[in-house]
């Protein structure tokens, strides 16, 4: 008789929980798919996220594609001798520099155009979702760019 008045039983490690036999096999199967479950769910989630990242990425990309044809647009008219002259050039250099998935306003130009001066050229495009990666919602963004040119010094204008 064990001094501590327990049972005579003795439980060795290879025998713990013999008595409750089928439980852990009860477990596994209230969760048998319980994964299918959660991909189904997860699935619909990530592919969202995806398509948003993709999104803003071409979205990012289409915003720079703006940028730079205000840059090369005010580098154009800066080369210039009159206004006019400048914003041919500048709508020239705009047009031959975006992609053609846009559809772009004729590009601004402004500034204080005399030798010394600065040229400003703004052009601004709108861009749709669908265009973007969004397949089948409506709507578009507008998307601007500025950007501006020294005029030489020593140069003659008119």
């Amino acid at each position: 008789m064990p001094a501590c008045g327990g049972s005579h039983r003795r439980v060795s490690a290879g025998h713990i929980g013999h008595g409750v036999r089928g439980s852990g096999q009860a477990v596994r199967d209230r969760e048998r798919g319980s994964m299918a479950v959660e991909v189904v769910v997860l699935v619909p989630v990530v592919v969202a996220v995806m398509l948003l990242v993709i999104a803003f990425g071409r979205y990012v990309g289409r915003e720079g594609d703006v940028e730079s044809a205000a840059r090369e647009a005010a580098r154009a008219a800066s080369y210039e001798r009159d206004l006019a002259a400048a914003r041919d050039a500048a709508q020239q250099a705009a047009t031959r520099t975006l992609p053609d998935e846009l559809a772009c306003q004729p590009v601004t130009v402004g500034g204080d155009f005399r030798a010394g001066g600065t040229v400003t050229v703004t052009v601004s495009c709108q861009v749709s979702f669908s265009e973007l990666g969004f397949l089948g919602l409506p709507g578009s963004a507008n998307l601007h760019g500025q950007s501006a040119a020294p005029l030489d010094t020593w140069r003659r204008t008119q």
